[in-house]
């Protein structure tokens, strides 16, 4: 096979999976990783692919990373993740929820019922949609607001999270490694508030999209074993068989 030729199919596959390996792309063409390394190099000063370590993964496009652009885009699987999340709620429970657009559809579930709660988040839409149910008690922890992820955070959110605990924290994430179980986002900011809310709750869960298992997130801020289960939808079931098989609680 011409070395165009090879590159042209490592391109398709990184496109179909959103990520390869040196390893396994070696295996696969019958050559040397070395000989890869050098194929994802080229095409990474091409902008063909992003070069990451171990391998590569697809070139994310800059659109549809605000909140904003988000709230609208794959609303049946996040509805379908809420309506699973509701099922882990009880009255008179502190929640945590997350700058996340799976978290609003929760919170939009949530303000429909009449249980009495207090919800914590950093999320101005969550807040919003909480504050209209007069059963709960929405706090907004403060910190610098992000036009882009319409919340709040920074050290002074992190700051702010410190006395409260949490019976309950539903996070999202951008992407989650089906390999090596990181969960990751985009921004750093992001994922340090993400983070501190895990540690001061009882209980975690990642409220995900499986088309997220494609996905590459820049910053890794927790793995799956930090989570007491991921609550995603059923449309990538050999993912899911394979995170089960690896003993994550998958919901």
């Amino acid at each position: 096979m011409f070395q165009e030729e090879r590159q042209q199919q490592i391109c398709a596959l990184i496109e179909q999976r959103g990520r390869v390996t040196v390893s396994d792309l070696a295996s696969r063409f019958e050559v040397t990783e070395d000989c890869i390394r050098k194929d994802l190099k080229l095409l990474a000063a091409e902008g063909r692919c992003r070069k990451v370590y171990g391998g590569a993964t697809r070139v994310e496009r800059s659109g549809g990373r605000t909140v904003g652009e988000r709230l609208n885009l794959f609303q049946p699987e996040k509805q379908a993740i809420a309506l699973k999340a509701i099922e882990l709620v009880k009255p008179n429970q502190t929640l945590y929820l997350d700058i996340s657009t799976t978290a609003l559809h929760l919170a939009r579930l949530l303000a429909q019922g009449d249980m009495p709660l207090t919800v914590i988040s950093p999320m101005v839409d969550i807040l919003t949609t909480m504050g209209s149910n007069p059963n709960v008690t929405a706090i907004c922890p403060g910190g610098t607001m992000r036009p882009d992820l319409n919340g709040f955070v920074g050290a002074l959110a992190i700051d702010a999270l410190d006395p409260h605990r949490f019976d309950i924290a539903f996070l999202g994430a951008y992407s989650i490694d089906v390999d090596t179980h990181a969960v990751a986002t985009f921004d750093a900011e992001d994922g340090l508030l993400k983070r501190a809310a895990i540690e001061r709750a009882g209980q975690s869960y990642l409220l995900c999209e499986s088309r997220k298992f494609e996905a590459f997130g820049t910053y890794r801020f927790a793995s799956l074993s930090d989570f007491d289960a991921l609550v995603c939808d059923d449309q990538d079931q050999e993912s899911i068989r394979t995170l089960r098989d690896a003993d994550v609680d998958v919901l």
